[in-house]
């Protein structure tokens, strides 16, 4: 984690909060001791609709091989 003082942060908050949005906190200082932190801020989560899901699952075709049968066969007719 980056430390700033709070001087630094004010002159070049637009670049602070750049670097903070793309994953990479930052600690800001006063007179050497840490003050406050920046982080970027988690997107809301849409709400899954559970008609939306049957319906999509209710459109894929069944499978008729197993995981592991499917694997094997993928491994078994690939050329190295």
């Amino acid at each position: 984690m980056n430390s700033v003082n709070l001087a630094d942060a004010k002159a070049h908050l637009s670049e602070l909060v750049a670097r903070a949005e793309s994953g990479e906190p930052v600690c800001i200082t006063r007179r050497g001791k840490p003050v406050a932190h920046l982080t970027a801020a988690e997107a809301p989560r849409r709400p899954i609709s559970l008609a939306a899901l049957q319906a999509l699952t209710k459109a894929m075709p069944i499978q008729t091989e197993t995981a592991g049968e499917f694997v094997r066969r993928m491994r078994d007719e690939s050329r190295y």
